[in-house]
């Protein structure tokens, strides 16, 4: 097993009077798992004397419970239509024009801020290259830089397609120090998929920890008297299935539903769940929870999609989690969620199985089963995380176990 990294108790840069600067951007065009991802790690950094910027396209999170010294810069905001394309979610600007807007306030938070530290999330340079010149300006003037990658991005089929159409290797070879991977290559090699190169490091999934970042054993706020289980849609843009199913499903005996639909399921979709909610006792629909983890904690169970983040807060604690994983336009949820039900970490539903019905009988079985099985899955990379910032913006090899990061393994 994976052993814990040595506590860091501060971060500090070779100039001792100088408080670190880390930027973490995320493009977020489409949901919030990118900038719940960066929250996270702003959370775990925040409390070591740094100050943190979030570069992000999520207007959302600027309403997010954060920590002291973290920041959020927000770009005018993406969406996705239904043929697949992209637009600027409020202004009425094409998507060339919103780009370009996006990258000028990249631009100048970046060289305003002067980061000791950039991480970037999943896209070397960005979305669609909205990044680069203030990513080039950056290490010109000395900052550090980190790309970071999920455990999937999908099918290794098409990762290592998707890769090779946007010049990945030469962007990480180019414009990055190092690539952090945030999970283990037990439930899914990335680094062996994409063939990445250079130092690459696994950092464990960004679970243990999240909990305590906004306050440990505190209950959740306006929880149901009775047990409840939990159904969680992400940011909601694709949960409308769940959402159906859940809302018609029969809930165990003793037990109340809560369904939080996310920010982006459709207006009209959440107008019928609450209806249905209306009509029943054993029924809450929730648009969004800002303490979302302590909801998780408290669930007798929980039945998600399967993104990153979602899963990650379930896993740090001892719920017994049903994932009803997303499978177009990307498997990637399908992928981590076959992977983690082999090791016993969680339960798969696919979508083309979910009823009502089922749903219900899935749900009576998971608060009456067996706890599930996480041992065999490394959670710990918020914890690492901190060690290997103090490192690289010392220039020294970070202190964590050979079996968490494997730069040898993986191709360093």
């Amino acid at each position: 097993m994976p052993t814990r990294t040595p506590a860091v108790s501060a971060i500090t840069t070779a100039d001792p009077h100088h408080r670190p600067r880390i930027a973490l951007y995320s493009h977020d065009a489409q949901g919030l798992g990118h900038i719940r991802r960066n929250l996270a790690i702003a959370a775990s950094l925040a409390p070591l004397g740094v100050d943190v910027l979030l570069l992000t396209g999520a207007p959302e999170a600027a309403a997010a419970r954060r920590p002291a010294g973290v920041d959020i810069v927000a770009v005018p905001a993406l969406a996705k239509d239904a043929e697949g394309g992209y637009g600027a979610r409020h202004l009425g600007l094409d998507l060339e024009d919103t780009l370009r807007v996006r990258a000028e306030v990249l631009r100048a938070a970046v060289a305003g801020f002067r980061p000791d530290l950039l991480i970037v999330d999943k896209h070397p340079r960005g979305f669609r290259g909205e990044l680069e010149p203030a990513l080039r300006e950056a290490r010109a003037r000395g900052t550090r830089t980190v790309l970071g990658l999920r455990d999937v991005m999908d099918t290794p089929a098409v990762a290592r397609r998707e890769w090779r159409r946007d010049g990945g290797a030469a962007a990480v070879a180019e414009l990055f120090d190092e690539t952090w991977v945030y999970g283990d290559r037990r439930v899914h090699d990335v680094a062996a998929v994409l063939g990445l190169t250079g130092t690459v490091r696994g950092t464990g999934y960004l679970a243990h920890g999240r909990v305590p970042a906004l306050g440990q054993g505190v209950p959740p706020s306006g929880a149901p008297a009775t047990p409840y289980v939990l159904g969680v849609l992400g940011g909601g843009s694709d949960g409308a299935q769940l959402a159906e199913a859940f809302t018609r499903a029969p809930m165990p005996a003793g037990h109340t539903g809560v369904l939080v639909t996310g920010p982006h399921l459709p207006d009209a979709l959440r107008r019928a769940a609450k209806a249905r909610a209306a009509r029943r006792s054993d029924l809450r629909v929730h648009t969004w929870r800002d303490d979302l983890v302590r909801w998780y904690a408290g669930a007798a169970a929980v039945v998600a999609m399967g993104g990153y983040n979602s899963v990650c807060e379930v896993l740090a604690t001892d719920r017994p989690l049903l994932v009803v994983p997303r499978t177009t336009p990307r498997a990637e949820q399908l992928v981590r969620a076959e992977a983690m039900a082999e090791l016993g970490a969680l339960e798969v539903r696919r979508p083309e199985e979910l009823t009502p019905a089922v749903l219900g009988a899935d749900l009576a079985r998971l608060v009456t089963g067996p706890a599930p099985r996480r041992d065999g899955i490394d959670l710990d990379g918020l914890a690492r995380i901190p060690a290997l910032v103090a490192a690289l913006l010392h220039g020294a090899t970070p202190a964590v176990a050979a079996s968490a990061v494997t730069p040898e393994a993986i191709g360093a």
